[in-house]
Formats: structure tokens, sequence, C-alpha cells
């Protein structure tokens, strides 16, 4: 089996370039086709909305082609990471790519009736959780130490800017013809698998079938794993804490724009204003934060960052314009986006490399049922109350004290030390049993099993 990079613990030195990432073939190839299929992804739900709508010419039926893309990461996120982990990365992202790319030519034929396009795109999103599983747990085999986060915070900022792309793209192509937009994120697709199959160099399987074992016993280690590892799990609550406020602008954007009103600002321009903010403010906050700060001053500011974001949107309390509303949301995007690549460089490199894709399917399903409960439950709440801006104003608030809870837990530098170089030695040398698959995943460490309250 081949080994890691040796040490990928963030550098005391000055941060990476975006020359020295970009230096890196593999991480070009991954890079673009990620940006590709993540634009065409994007294209392809505002057009099978609006096909979905012309063909029934019913919102809940439009707003159910929107929503069944999540469906996957709840129903079986993990389960399709954990499928990730038995074969070669590349082999997993190229096939996921070639299924995607088949089933939106499919869905592009015409006269298709809307059951069998919500079938179809149903279907194809079965493909996301295992590849970007693959692609989460290939990130740290090609790139090391501060290169890797930075080379996390690129892909956030452009998954980020793809959306914002998308949208309009895919609002305005699909306007004429949703055929053409799904055309075209069939081809984005294909590009895609070409990239990869052709970019990135082969690798062993990580799980081999002779250690194979359940899957769904694989998939329970994979939460084990997360919630078992003191430092882990500290990340995991930092991320899904952040979750839990974020992503409420956007969520509740639409009721926002058209019931508090603006004299000076359309209902849909205010919708809109109110829903790019959070992904610009994502954008800046990555790029900024990962590149004017060392790693060291970036594991300083993880915190501090943690608290600001939720604070940022308590302001709300106050029923600001839309304006205000767009800049309190991109200040919060800004925050979490300054802390993300740091707090998934931290769990990368603290996980053993068994573990990675069905880690991140862990983590990546936690993020979408709590950003959806997270809007589900203050819209419910907005409509009971008939106020917005208070419901995201307190609900801001009690994210502050959460967070400052979860800012006071983090675990001391010496706890971060220790679980990141367990981590290294476990995967410099493979074990036997590789992965930990069939005899479980290996314990904590003594000296990872206590945390501090380190306040610094």
């Amino acid at each position: 089996m081949e080994a890691t990079v040796p040490d990928e613990r963030p550098s005391a030195e000055g941060p990476a370039t975006f020359r020295e990432v970009f230096a890196q073939h593999e991480f070009r190839a991954v890079f673009v086709a990620g940006a590709l299929s993540w634009v065409g992804d994007y294209v392809a739900k505002a057009a099978v909305t609006l096909l979905v709508y012309q063909k029934t010419e019913s919102v809940g039926l439009s707003a159910v082609a929107f929503a069944v893309s999540f469906l996957p990461w709840l129903l079986g996120g993990p389960v399709l990471a954990a499928l990730a982990e038995r074969y070669p990365y590349r082999r997993v992202m190229v096939a996921c790519d070639l299924i995607r790319m088949a089933l939106m030519l499919l869905i592009a034929i015409p006269q298709l009736p809307y059951q069998a396009v919500l079938v179809l795109i149903f279907a194809s999103t079965l493909a996301n959780p295992p590849s970007q599983a693959a692609k989460s747990a290939l990130m740290p085999q090609m790139l090391a130490g501060d290169r890797l986060v930075l080379g996390l915070s690129l892909n956030g900022s452009v998954g980020q800017a793809a959306q914002i792309i998308g949208y309009v793209l895919g609002t305005a192509v699909a306007s004429i013809d949703p055929k053409v937009a799904l055309l075209f994120n069939a081809a984005t697709f294909g590009v895609s698998a070409l990239l990869v199959r052709f970019g990135v160099r082969d690798r062993p399987a990580v799980v081999t079938p002779e250690h194979r074992s359940h899957l769904l016993r694989e998939t329970r280690e994979g939460f084990t794993i997360v919630f078992g590892t003191p430092v882990l799990r500290a990340i995991a609550v930092l991320v899904f804490s952040a979750m839990l406020f974020s992503i409420l602008p956007e969520g509740l954007a639409v009721g926002w724009a058209h019931e508090e009103g603006d004299a000076a600002m359309s209902a849909s321009t205010a919708q809109a204003v109110i829903m790019v903010a959070s992904p610009v403010g994502f954008i800046l906050g990555g790029l900024l934060v990962s590149r004017l700060f060392g790693p060291a001053r970036r594991l300083k500011l993880m915190r501090p960052l943690a608290v600001l974001a939720p604070l940022v949107l308590v302001p709300a309390l106050l029923n600001p314009p839309p304006l205000a509303v767009a800049l309190l949301a991109a200040l919060c995007g800004f925050a979490v986006a300054g802390m993300l690549p740091m707090a998934n460089g931290l769990f990368v490199q603290a996980l053993p490399n068994g573990f990675r894709a069905r880690a991140f399917g862990v983590m990546a399903t936690g993020v979408q049922v709590i950003q959806g409960f997270a809007v589900l439950v203050t819209g419910l709440i907005a409509d009971h109350f008939d106020n917005i801006p208070f419901v995201v104003g307190l609900w801001s608030l009690a994210g502050v004290a959460l967070m400052a809870v979860a800012a006071l837990r983090w675990p001391s530098q010496q706890t971060l030390d220790k679980a990141i170089a367990a981590a290294s030695a476990a995967n410099a040398e493979p074990p036997a049993n590789p992965g930990g698959t069939a005899a479980g995943p290996p314990e904590p460490r003594s000296g990872d099993g206590h945390r501090r309250h380190a306040v610094t």
C-alpha cells in the first residue's frame, strides 16, 4: 500500500501561495473538473426547476425538483461515501461523472414525463456522495502542509462562485430552452471525467477486498471515528454549529425580501441580493484569510471567527433594510469561510487514511441535515410570529452562546499535535489490517482522550 505524505501538519512558516498549489498538476485537474461540474450542476438545478414547472405549472413540484438533489445525503450519504473507500478514488470519480453525464442526457429527451425527470434527477444525485467523498479523500494525497489548507479553501471558494455563476447562467439559458442547460451539464461531466482520468494518477483502494466487512459496519465505523475521537469530534461540533445559523439569510431570503419589503428595492431584487451575499462573503473570506495569514495565526483566529460568525447576524433584531441584511450575510459568510479551511485541514490531518471518505460522508451528511433543520425550524417559527428578522436575530444570539462554548472547549495545542502525530504515524506504517475495517477503527490514544479548556 502506498505511503502518504509523511507530515501534513501546517508549518509555522508563511502561508502557501496559489502558485505552489496550482503547480501540482493533479490538483489542477481536480480543481478544474470540480469547477466545471459545480457550474453544470447549478445550471441544471435552475433548468430542471423550470422544466418541471413548465410541465406541471406547480410551484410545489418545482420546489420538489430543486430539493430532490439533497435527498441522497439524507437517505444514505454515509453509506454511499463508505462505498467510495472500497475502490480507487480516481475510478470512483470518473465512474460517477460518466453516470451523471448519461442521466443528464436522458433527462434532456423531449416530452419526458415530469415523474421520470424527478426519478432521473434523484438517480443522478446518488453519485454525488461517493464522488465528493473520493475527492475529499484524494486531496491530502495530492497536497501537504499549508498547501492542503489553501487547496481546501480554493475548492470551497470555487464551489460558492460556481453557485452564483450557475444560477445566473442557468436561469438565463433555461428561460430560452431548459434542454440546452441539461446538455451543457452533461458536457461538463464528460469533460470532468476526462480531466480526472488523464490528470490524476491511479492509486490503489484504501480498503482492499480481503479486508472488507459489511458495508453498514464500515459506515458505522465512519461515525465512530468522527465522534469517538476527541479532536475530530471538536472539529465536527464547530463546523456543525456554524451551519446552524450561516444558512439562514440564504434559506429565508424569499420570505425576508417579500414580507419585510423595502420601498427602495423590488422584492425580487432584494431576494437576489440577500442570496448572493453569503456566497460572495464566503469566497472573500476563504481566499483572503488563507492568503494573508500564516498557519499559526489562522489557527489562533479560528475561535474568534467562530464566535464572530453568528454575532454579525444578531443586528437582524433591528429589522435592517435588504442591503444591510446582505452585508450581515456577507460578513457571516466571510467569518465562516475564514475558519473552515483550517478546520478542514486539521480534520484531514488527524484522520487515518482508511477513514477519509467515510468521515467525509458523515460530515457532509451532517452539514446537509443541519442546514435543512435550521431553515425548516426558523421558517416555522417565523411563520408563527410573523417576524423573520426577530427570529434570525434571536437564533443567532443563541448561536453566539453555542459557539462560545465550543470555542472554550476547543482542544489544547498539545492535544491537537498528539492527534495529528498519531494519525501521521498510522498513515506512514499501514497496519496489517488496513483502515481498521475488519477489526474496527483504531482506539483514540490515551494522550488524545482528554480535552482541555484552551483559551488563548
